[in-house]
């Protein structure tokens, strides 16, 4: 190999025969020569037709080994490595052999993997879903019902219904109640039977019926007991404070007169001071133009007349309502022997006892209104107050009645009765 070496023996870098085997003269003074790399058809020659002069040279080249029959003209010419070796950059000549194909680093392609007949629609979806949006791509996973996807995402959308096991078997009790579950009748033969499974029968609009005549019923009645019970009392209050107002008034005018009086007349008052009574006494027994105005009654009329207070001997007889209406006798069965009632007129005060009870007793016993009523303990005339009124409570059954005896008369002109006054 040392006779390959020439720069040695002429003590320069590439000397002729270097500028011979890349195609220029050398420069004693310089390493490669003036043209090293960028004469025409250097490499040519080193691959063409000089190969043999290397060969010559060394025997290293020959024919055997990379002669011009193997890298000539043909395979690494001028015509193939002219552009790519045009500017090489770090050329040794005489020691550098060219690379062979094989060690030449190719751009290897991008690997694709072999189709899928399972997964080639999943890999297209995901394509798309890549080049477009990832909503897109779970939308398109998600539709699993869709016959175009393969067995995988079949498989998949089952596991998800259905769960890891049985994905293939839906749950039976979710498949009942889907039948069962409510829906849109698939038919309309369906749709007429849904109607008239909906549709009421006679019987359930006749229990509808009988069910809203009682709650009316029971409205009604509910109505009606306000009314007796809260609305009457209002009602009877106001008028009977407006005639007692009235009759005081006329009192104090002089334009009224003891004597006769017409029905529906107020012509005194009533005090219960146990009970806070305080009540006009109107001729009369009738409930439109007495009772019900929250006014006590006295019998003046008929077989039932009874005396007025101030007669020397007889049977004051007063009737009233217990419940409703003002009912100002409602608590008269308070009343025990000793309790004072008065009665008060345009000229005088009379006071009388309670004297004695009778709880019940029908109401066509009219003999407690005589002059000397039996059961009232009294057994000689004189003269007596008679208090009538229904019982029990709430219903006209029976009579209450409550019998009292006068202790006092006293002119308007003394003042106030002791009575009264405490």
């Amino acid at each position: 190999m040392t006779a390959l070496r020439p720069e040695r023996e002429s003590g320069t870098a590439y000397g002729q025969s270097s500028g011979d085997s890349y195609g220029g003269a050398g420069d004693q003074g310089t390493s490669y020569g003036q043209q090293p790399y960028g004469g025409p058809g250097a490499h040519g020659d080193w691959y063409g037709g000089a190969a043999s002069a290397a060969a010559d040279q060394g025997g290293g080249y020959g024919a055997d080994g990379y002669g011009s029959e193997r890298y000539g003209a043909q395979t690494y010419g001028a015509e193939t490595y002219q552009e790519p070796y045009a500017q090489p950059q770090h050329t040794q000549p005489q020691h550098t052999r060219p690379q062979h194909p094989q060690h030449v680093r190719q751009e290897q392609p991008a690997y694709i993997p072999p189709p899928d007949d399972e997964t080639v629609a999943l890999r297209i979806a995901d394509t798309a879903a890549a080049a477009g949006s990832r909503s897109a791509a779970r939308s398109a996973e998600v539709a699993d019902d869709s016959p175009m996807g393969g067995r995988a995402a079949r498989r998949k959308a089952a596991k998800r219904r259905h769960g890891r096991r049985g994905a293939g078997r839906p749950d039976a009790a979710a498949t009942e109640a889907d039948q069962d579950a409510p829906g849109a009748p698939r038919s309309r033969l369906e749709a007429r039977r849904q109607a008239r499974a909906r549709r009421p029968s006679p019987a359930t609009l006749a229990s509808r019926a009988i069910g809203e005549v009682f709650i009316t019923t029971g409205v009604l009645m509910l109505l009606f007991v306000s009314y007796q019970l809260w609305w009457t009392n209002i009602r009877a209050h106001a008028q009977a404070d407006k005639e007692a107002s009235s009759l005081q008034n006329d009192w104090a005018s002089g334009k009224r007169n003891p004597g006769s009086f017409e029905p529906g007349q107020g012509f005194a008052l009533l005090h219960i001071p146990k009970l806070d009574v305080v009540v006009p006494i109107a001729e009369g027994i009738s409930n439109k133009q007495v009772l019900d105005r929250g006014m006590v009654g006295h019998y003046g009329e008929g077989k039932l007349k009874t005396a007025m207070p101030d007669a020397k001997t007889g049977n004051f007889g007063l009737a009233g309502h217990r419940n409703t209406h003002g009912e100002p006798f409602r608590y008269i069965n308070r009343l025990t022997p000793g309790d004072d009632i008065v009665v008060e007129t345009q000229d005088k005060f009379f006071v009388y006892k309670m004297a004695s009870i009778l709880p019940v007793t029908s109401p066509s016993n009219v003999s407690v209104l005589e002059p000397v009523p039996p059961g009232s303990g009294f057994t000689k005339p004189g003269r007596y107050i008679t208090l009538t009124t229904c019982t029990p409570e709430f219903t006209s059954k029976y009579r209450m009645i409550v019998w009292g005896k006068m202790v006092e008369e006293r002119p308007r002109s003394k003042g106030k009765p002791d009575a009264l006054v405490s």
